[in-house]
């Protein structure tokens, strides 16, 4: 028999709420469901578990704005931390020229992550693609996200039947995930109101028009919001930000009526493709690198579209909602405890 390498310790930093610190969360409960022996930590900061590590190795999923009020205090603190243990890191939100003007800070961060660390892993093809083009030239390996199930549900069967007639009231379109700019909130707005005049054209009773987003305005972003709204009001639409909800809100949300959509042309990977998916919703997702890697992964689990397609593929799934469910037993894998699994070998090649 091989040798198996010990997990390492498992930090989980941030509010529980945050994304990251979320998915952290998840893959840590399936590695202690698979061995109870594996240990985990949490914490507000990792400031508070940095003395607390004891010289074993550790695991920390980062991403600069989780880590610190700059860049450059997450270098920091990555840094102090890798000064007190062994550290793999699962990396997020990898740089990218989108970023603007904190780009170069993020992109010099990132690299210090890498260099304090003995390991790294990033979540997706794209992103150690991205690693590669705006980085540098390390090696990074990459673990795809994980569901947080093997299928979509039974109990969706009335939802499929409900979504099997056409349409006839409002358009409504739902955005998942914090607010700020890039995300696809502009482009969703622009694209219901061309939805609705081309759908009113052929004689369709459109009723009214709305853009919901399920979630809060991301920190420092909160004007967004009122910008947001202007622009929606002047294109007739009714933007509705829900602010922050509990699980429960969130997945009634998801599960919900309105067509769903990922809007985001920038993203370096996503929990919001699989949010949707995980309710048994087929999202509308903006054709990227990534977006056609997903699709590869879960095939028909997505219905991607090219930018300038948006208001035609809305009229579509509002003619036909049907388009926007999946099946019961629509197979989700890699599922996170098979990404678990991945992380167990990918230890054990340290």
């Amino acid at each position: 028999m091989g040798r198996v390498t010990p997990a390492p310790l498992l930090l989980i930093v941030g509010p529980p709420a945050h994304g990251v610190t979320r998915y952290g969360a998840d893959v840590a409960d399936a590695l202690v469901a698979g061995d109870p022996e594996v240990a985990v930590l949490a914490a507000p900061t990792l400031a508070a578990l940095t003395d607390r590590v004891h010289g074993r190795r550790a695991h920390l999923h980062v991403t600069d704005r989780l880590l610190g009020d700059s860049p450059e205090q997450a270098a920091d603190a990555v840094g102090a931390l890798a000064a007190r243990t062994r550290l793999t890191i699962t990396v997020h939100d990898v740089p990218q020229p989108s970023d603007g003007r904190m780009f170069a800070r993020r992109r010099a961060a990132y690299a210090r992550f890498a260099a304090a660390a003995e390991r790294v892993v990033v979540n997706s093809a794209h992103e150690q693609a991205l690693w590669r083009e705006w980085v540098g030239d390390d090696d990074v390996d990459a673990i795809p996200l994980g569901a947080r199930r093997d299928a979509v549900p039974t109990g969706t069967e009335g939802l499929e039947a409900d979504a099997a007639t056409p349409a006839d009231g409002d358009l409504t379109v739902i955005v998942a995930g914090y607010v700020y700019p890039g995300k696809g909130h502009v482009a969703a707005i622009d694209a219901v109101r061309d939805a609705a005049a081309a759908l009113r054209d052929r004689g369709e009773r459109v009723g009214s028009l709305v853009v919901r987003a399920i979630g809060a305005p991301s920190r420092g972003h909160e004007d967004e919001a009122e910008q947001l709204r202007r622009h929606a009001r002047g294109q007739g639409v009714d933007l509705q930000i829900t602010g922050f909800l509990d699980d429960g809100a969130f997945a009634a949300e998801l599960a919900g009526g309105g067509i769903p959509l990922a809007a985001h042309e920038h993203v370096s990977a996503s929990r919001s493709m699989l949010d949707w998916v995980e309710a048994g919703r087929r999202p509308l997702v903006v054709s990227s690198r990534y977006a056609q890697e997903m699709d590869r992964l879960r095939p028909g689990t997505l219905a991607l579209y090219e930018p300038d397609d948006l208001a035609v593929h809305l009229a579509a799934a509002w003619s036909e909602p049907a388009r926007t469910r999946l099946a019961a037993g629509t197979d989700l894998r890699p599922s996170v405890a098979d990404v678990a699994r991945e992380y167990r070998r990918w230890w054990d090649l340290a």
